[in-house]
């Protein structure tokens, strides 16, 4: 979806579900019958357990590749860090992605650490360090978010030294590193397939929380969509 901010974060946070619901069967009616199953399908696979936080990633091809991995393995939340450099989707890497997926600018990395811990989140940074996991063996029964680096020098001292956890995955070659979109994919598949695994892990969204994301996406595909919700609620709730 477009960037979420203040401005359109909240949109539907005044109606009760049941008003939710009448929303998006009203809006679901000006696109294909096909369209509304995929979407009723596609969110029940959507997560916001895992997180992705992106600093100062300067190839905006990596950041949409990673936008476009988070789609694929239903993770709905990227945040990105914005210090010098400035993030734009592009839209032949991230193949629409980003009008699914919910991203989030930060101007530094210390207020996306601070926000992501008001919500509850543990803070992984994704690089080899003394206290380092293996990606296979990382806890994921709290929420996580896992931090990425530039594509030169990595992590930031203050994104490596203000953060809960590390982790690493395994290498065998001449090669030290992975490209950051490939190490994003890597560790996504993993980690969402071990939560998915787990019956301990609720990582759904709630049914409340599906149909919010619905109404947002719903928007995506209709034209003026935000200009026609705003006209389906004023018909509906006056």
């Amino acid at each position: 979806m477009p960037e979420i901010k203040d401005s359109n974060c909240n949109l539907f946070s005044q109606y009760t579900i049941e008003e939710k619901e009448r929303l998006y069967n009203a809006i679901s009616e000006l696109y294909s019958e096909n369209k509304r199953q995929l979407f009723d399908r596609l969110v029940k696979n959507r997560t916001r357990h895992i997180s992705v936080v992106l600093e100062d990633v300067f190839q905006s091809h990596n950041a949409s590749a990673v936008l476009r991995s988070c789609d694929c393995f239903g993770v709905q939340d990227v945040h990105v860090v914005e210090t010098r450099n400035k993030y734009s989707p592009n839209s032949d890497v991230s193949m629409g992605s980003d009008k699914w997926v919910d991203y989030y600018k930060h101007p530094n990395i210390r207020q996306a650490y601070d926000d992501l811990r008001a919500k509850g989140y543990r803070i992984v940074a994704t690089l080899p360090h003394e206290n380092d996991t293996m990606i296979t063996d990382l806890d994921i029964t709290r929420p996580t978010a896992l931090v990425f680096g530039t594509e030169l020098t990595g992590l930031t001292q203050e994104a490596v030294e203000y953060a809960d956890a590390y982790v690493k995955i395994p290498m065998y070659g001449f090669t030290e590193s992975f490209n950051i979109s490939v190490c994003a994919a890597l560790s996504l598949f993993c980690l969402t397939e071990k939560m998915r695994a787990d019956p301990a892990i609720h990582w759904q969204l709630s049914e409340e929380d599906q149909l919010t994301l619905k109404l947002y996406w719903s928007m995506q595909v209709v034209h003026d969509g935000r200009q026609v919700m705003q006209q389906l609620e004023n018909r509906l709730f006056g």
